[in-house]
């Protein structure tokens, strides 16, 4: 498990490009027959992803200093691979291309499966700490909240599907979701923000090979971008806006911890404060 520390605005806005991306970006997540994670320092959020050829079973490593990887932890996962099963537990879970699972904190063996050795399922990750057991829950998309916004002659018409929050399934600080972009939109989250009271990672993913998305960061009067490239996380401290402009349409998991789970609780960045 890689471990990155928490980064301060004053000293961000003097970073180089590699700086930035040895901070922030999140590379090489999907590798097959392996489960690859990362730990941030920023709210203590881990990212990873299991890509199985054979099972996988999950462990806490020295990282965390417990008995089990979700002994203090709860866990947001969805597949955007082929066909796969979790089975947590003891019990199995099928999930199809974009299904997901919400895993309470307790749950003590979690094991990663493909269908299809060669269409292997690519099970992404978010996991936060916890202070009480909620349900594992399995979730199909078209069961989850469901909101269309933005438009095409602003280029940014896109589905937010809303996988992890209150109301739906029930955690204690994961909120964790999807947003698509429609065929000739490429900007997500515009006009821009920040919260505060908590943090928040990306994975971008369903790009071309050749495909691009310029993630914007930082203070919104002291912004900074990244390339990302498909199945590419980036991690979003409290203090700094997350937008992103594509080559063309894309789509990205959201995985949001912190002080609350209010999808809402927003600081707008006004268009003509940014720079």
């Amino acid at each position: 498990m890689e471990i990155r520390t928490a980064s301060s605005p004053k000293d961000v806005k003097y970073y180089t490009t590699d700086r930035l991306r040895e901070e922030f970006l999140i590379q090489n997540l999907f590798v097959p027959g392996e489960i690859k994670s990362l730990y941030s320092h920023i709210d203590r959020i881990i990212t990873g992803a299991a890509v199985p050829v054979s099972s996988l079973t999950l462990t806490a490593g020295e990282e965390i200093r417990a008995e089990y990887f979700l002994q203090r932890r709860e866990m947001g996962v969805i597949n955007i691979g082929g066909k796969g099963t979790v089975t947590i537990d003891g019990t199995a879970y099928e999930l199809e291309p974009k299904d997901g699972m919400y895993i309470g904190m307790g749950s003590k063996d979690i094991s990663f499966a493909s269908a299809d050795a060669k269409n292997p399922a690519k099970f992404y990750f978010n996991s936060a700490p916890a202070h009480k057991t909620y349900p594992t829950v399995l979730i199909k998309p078209e069961n989850c909240v469901c909101v269309e916004l933005g438009s095409l002659e602003t280029s940014n018409h896109r589905v937010i599907r809303k996988y992890i929050l209150p109301g739906q399934v029930e955690s204690c600080q994961l909120v964790m979701g999807m947003t698509s972009l429609k065929p000739g939109s490429v900007w997500n989250t515009m006009p821009c923000h920040t919260h505060y009271r908590r943090m928040e990672v990306y994975l971008y993913f369903e790009m071309p090979k050749d495909a691009l998305v310029f993630h914007y960061m930082g203070e919104p009067t002291e912004t900074r971008h990244i390339v990302m490239r498909n199945e590419e996380a980036v991690i979003s401290p409290s203090w700094s806006i997350h937008s992103g402009s594509g080559t063309q349409a894309y789509t990205f998991i959201w995985g949001m911890v912190g002080e609350n789970q209010d999808f809402d609780d927003m600081d707008g960045a006004a268009m003509s404060a940014i720079r």
